[in-house]
């Protein structure tokens, strides 16, 4: 198809410590943004399944009992920021109300750099698997920026210097720590429908065992889930390779971009107030950059 790497060509053309935003926006927005939407899910999955991170979230029932919503708020809050970035005004009080929601929780360092990472490293993992193309190496370093300069704004320590870094110290952590749980268990089988939704309505009935499929083993194994049929990772398998290759053959250079209309989620379907997103949280001072004023 003529010009399908248009936008790889001017992605190549940028400086990624200059124009992270850019690029990174490009790459959710134009080139894989069904591929990438999913990518966050399924990181945000995994971050979620960490035993700790996950006794914690269940028992807020922020995610098992007003799953919904939470899964509304979240989206919302990190696709303003992509949208926006961290300087403009709906970039700065997506970055203000995100802190504000972690504030009541103490968790480590490591575990607020585990959630960091996972959003840095899983979607492109995905698309690098099932994308129509590989991400290039200034996509990679662009999320990685990106990133690191959320994880900064936070006030989260020791962010790995590189996205392959990133890579190593993920990878590290989950083997230590990603481990069975019931709270993960049942925060798998509340936010479930969210990724059922992304299935065409002849796949319903095996539903399940498609999500599952997404999954890979040590996921599974930590949010209890049955590993699926061979037939059905099988088949998953070769149908996303398939999309793959007919939209590389086929389509041309997405010229609507994502979110072109808005944000648009089940729970504001007349829109939202960013400071009002999340769970109720007492007010907090906030340095100008929306940083948390008290460390978070």
């Amino acid at each position: 198809m003529k010009n399908r790497y248009a936008n790889l060509a001017h992605l190549s053309s940028l400086d990624p410590p200059h124009d992270y935003r850019e690029i990174y926006r490009t790459t959710l927005l134009h080139e894989f943004p069904w591929d990438l939407k999913l990518g966050l899910n399924l990181a945000f999955n995994r971050s979620f399944s960490i035993p700790s991170i996950a006794a914690v979230l269940a028992g807020t029932g922020e995610l098992t009992q007003r799953t919904q919503k939470r899964i509304d708020d979240t989206g919302i809050l990190m696709y303003e920021l992509i949208l926006n970035g961290f300087d403009q005004p709906a970039g700065r009080a997506a970055l203000r109300r995100i802190n504000q929601i972690h504030r009541p929780h103490d968790f480590p360092n490591d575990e607020y750099l585990y959630i960091l990472t996972c959003l840095m490293v899983i979607p492109l993992r995905w698309v690098d698997r099932y994308g129509w193309r590989r991400p290039c190496c200034h996509e990679r370093r662009a999320s990685h920026i990106f990133y690191r300069e959320l994880g900064r704004r936070m006030n989260i320590a020791a962010i790995p210097g590189s996205y392959e870094e990133a890579e190593e110290w993920l990878d590290g952590y989950d083997a230590e720590h990603l481990t069975p749980n019931e709270p993960a268990a049942r925060i798998e089988q509340a936010t479930r429908m969210l990724l059922l939704r992304r299935l065409p309505k002849p796949l319903a009935a095996i539903g399940d065992a498609l999500v599952a499929s997404m999954y890979d083993d040590r996921l599974r194994e930590a949010m209890r889930v049955a590993r699926p049929p061979w037939l059905i990772r099988t088949g998953l398998h070769i149908g996303l390779k398939t999309r793959a290759r007919l939209l590389r053959w086929f389509a041309g250079p997405r010229t609507v971009p994502l979110f072109a209309d808005g944000i648009k989620t089940t729970t504001y379907p007349h829109g939202y107030d960013i400071s009002l997103l999340g769970p109720a949280t007492k007010p907090a001072a906030q340095a100008p950059d929306g940083r948390s004023a008290a460390g978070d």
